[in-house]
């Protein structure tokens, strides 16, 4: 098999220092480059606590809801940490199970106190967890309080674990990802880079998003040889204690806790009016209505994409009277619940 092409051929995520969790740059919060934020949330009473060790950080977070229920994922010692499919991609590595935070805080503490040595521990992951739910009263002191992140409405996360690897994947939102205790490797990849990531199923999924199915600890690049070139515009970011990452929409990445214990709270939120759908929608529909046209059918319909949706503008709809534009007019609230009956409407015939 042929080497993997060395970890410093792929790009250092450029860093920005000295900025404020409460008073972040608008270039920041809409930037389509990843940056790493170094120090961004070191203020923070559970970053400090991560710096002190993992008993430090779980007493911290039991304070605020030791009770609270959690979904947990369980892989067992040979999957190494890395959440995935099984063998035959029928089914997945893990399995899922509900628990109570405390007690995971227990497992995970046991687990990091193996000593040298022992046989691999079990893979352990609590992720997407709402902190306002889980732990409330968290963020009175831990936020980011920034107004330009709070009038995004964010939904904020809760993310634990011990040593984990979560395949390279994309999200819709915007995310800025703050690690708190452990250390995380980030490994971003653009979204025309989607080709060389070798992306497995849509429909059948770790955790909703559809996922690369290259292991980047031992890529196989006689079966994935265009990952290579993906590996070339990849950019890579380490994380410690109080340290955040911008991620941008749709952009690929690949997630590594690096110890034993590790923390993450994450921000997300979308630059879309909150009437659109998302457009994966229009994906999966165009898998059912397009794909598999005559190649010239399919040319036709691109240039309609390209003239209604992609190229679109002020002079697409211009010859048509404003009230007569209908669904080719700027979608409010009412016109998008019209044009989903429309969409509705069709679907069922």
């Amino acid at each position: 098999m042929p080497a993997m092409p060395a970890m410093t051929a792929m790009t250092a995520m450029r860093e920005l220092h000295g900025l404020h969790a409460d008073a972040l740059p608008e270039a920041v919060l809409t930037s389509t480059q990843p940056l790493l934020l170094r120090g961004l949330v070191a203020h923070w009473p559970v970053a400090r606590a991560g710096l002190q060790g993992p008993h430090a950080v779980a007493d911290y977070l039991r304070g605020f809801g030791a009770d609270a229920a959690v979904g947990v994922l369980l892989g067992p010692p040979e999957i190494g940490g890395r959440f995935f499919y099984n063998d035959s991609l029928t089914g997945m590595n893990f399995r899922r199970e509900g628990g109570r935070l405390g007690r995971v805080l227990d497992a995970l503490l046991q687990l990091a106190a193996a000593p040298p040595g022992a046989p691999p521990p079990p893979a352990l992951y609590v992720g997407s967890t709402s902190v306002d739910s889980c732990l409330p009263g968290f963020r009175a002191a831990n936020d980011l309080g920034d107004a330009g992140v709070q009038a995004r409405e964010p939904l904020a996360s809760l993310w634990l674990g011990n040593r984990t690897r979560i395949a390279a994947h994309f999200d819709l939102p915007d995310n800025i990802a703050c690690v708190v205790a452990g250390r995380r490797r980030f490994t971003l990849f653009p979204p025309e880079a989607v080709a060389d990531l070798y992306v497995g199923p849509l429909d059948l999924t770790p955790a909703g998003q559809a996922i690369s199915l290259v292991d980047m600890a031992a890529p196989d690049f006689e079966r994935f040889p265009r990952f290579a070139k993906a590996l070339q515009v990849a950019q890579v970011a380490e994380l410690a204690p109080g340290d955040a990452i911008f991620i941008p929409s749709l952009w690929w990445h690949q997630v590594e806790a690096l110890e034993p214990f590790n923390v993450l709270v994450n921000y997300w939120w979308r630059q879309s009016p909150a009437q659109m759908d998302s457009p994966m929608a229009t994906l999966l529909m165009a898998l059912l209505t397009l794909r598999d046209l005559p190649p010239a059918q399919r040319e036709a319909w691109r240039a309609l994409f390209s003239h209604y949706v992609f190229d679109a503008d002020g002079d697409t709809a211009a010859h048509i009277a404003p009230h007569a534009r209908s669904v080719l007019a700027p979608l409010d609230a009412g016109g998008a619940q019209a044009l989903r009956q429309q969409i509705i409407k069709r679907l069922t015939r």
